[in-house]
């Protein structure tokens, strides 16, 4: 399993009976989560002292509950490549707050790649593609480690939410395209237009419409969407990540279509995991969906 073991302003402080108690910087929330299948003992204050709580329904969705919590504030996450990231957080539809914390591990990954291609080749252009880029988390830190930066997503807010993102990363003026568009439709017509990028990066849901009320069904097109996204790469490109929280999409099966589609192409290597976020009250870690990745050979 990857862990995202180098946070600082957030962390998963104790978990219970289908819920996860959180500090998001100065700030305890507590949220659903479909992994928690067991119940402990709540013995951590944390669990009396909560500014927020989403309150799952029985019918679908449900609603938030807030106890001194501010409408956003924002939290900072370390590279270690030595850049600073700043996220704008604020509780929104479906227990969200704007950022997904185990993804930090991707970011580490993929920074750490760009930043040692750019030491060796200082002159070099790298481009990297994030489709269904949702807040920008992983936009960012591509573009603090040096990579010109192509951001998709479908829906119009996100994309302003990953703008905010980046101009509070210090990142404002960096080489972003910011896209509102339907990812699979632009896939096409880059592949039409020549375009091709040393980086790709996909993090497609379950279930989506695209802004013409494309339907997006994850089991059905993610194999042909990989063999589809795979022929923007460049000859010479980095890397090509997956990420999923479909509960079909394990890692032997990212595995499987990156090995098939990508490394069939091109030389390198392939690996999937789980990933996850440390629990402070158990020294445990909670499962968090799953990555698959493939690396250029060295």
């Amino acid at each position: 399993m990857w862990i995202a073991d180098n946070w600082k302003d957030y962390e998963i402080i104790d978990t219970s009976d289908g819920e996860k108690l959180e500090r998001w910087g100065d700030y305890i929330l507590l949220r659903p989560d479909p992994q928690v299948l067991w119940s402990m003992e709540k013995k951590n204050p944390a669990w009396k002292h909560l500014n927020g709580h989403y309150h799952r329904s029985s019918k679908g969705g449900g609603d938030w509950e807030f106890f001194s919590l501010p409408e956003q504030w924002d939290i900072r996450y370390d590279l270690r490549i030595g850049k600073r990231l700043t996220f704008n957080l604020k509780p929104f539809a479906f227990k969200h707050t704007g950022l997904f914390p185990e993804q930090a591990v991707n970011w580490e990954w993929f920074s750490g790649l760009i930043a040692r291609e750019k030491e060796k080749h200082p002159d070099r252009k790298l481009k990297v593609l994030n489709l269904f880029a949702y807040t920008g988390g992983a936009t960012v830190a591509a573009a603090a480690a040096g990579a010109e930066v192509t951001h998709v997503d479908a829906a119009k807010g996100m994309v302003t939410w990953a703008r905010e993102n980046a101009v509070s990363s210090g990142l404002g003026e960096a080489p972003i395209r910011w896209l509102v568009d339907d990812c699979v439709k632009f896939v096409e017509r880059e592949l039409r237009r020549g375009n091709h990028y040393d980086g790709i990066i996909m993090d497609p849901p379950s279930y989506g419409r695209g802004p013409k009320g494309e339907i997006w069904k994850l089991e059905e097109k993610i194999h042909a969407f990989i063999r589809l996204t795979s022929e923007l790469l460049t000859k010479d490109s980095l890397f090509f990540l997956v990420n999923s929280y479909t509960t079909g999409l394990a890692p032997a099966v990212l595995t499987y279509m990156i090995s098939t589609e990508v490394a069939g192409k091109f030389p390198g290597t392939v690996e999937a995991q789980e990933i996850g976020l440390p629990v402070t009250e158990t020294g445990l870690v909670l499962p968090c969906g799953a990555a698959g990745r493939w690396q250029k050979k060295d």
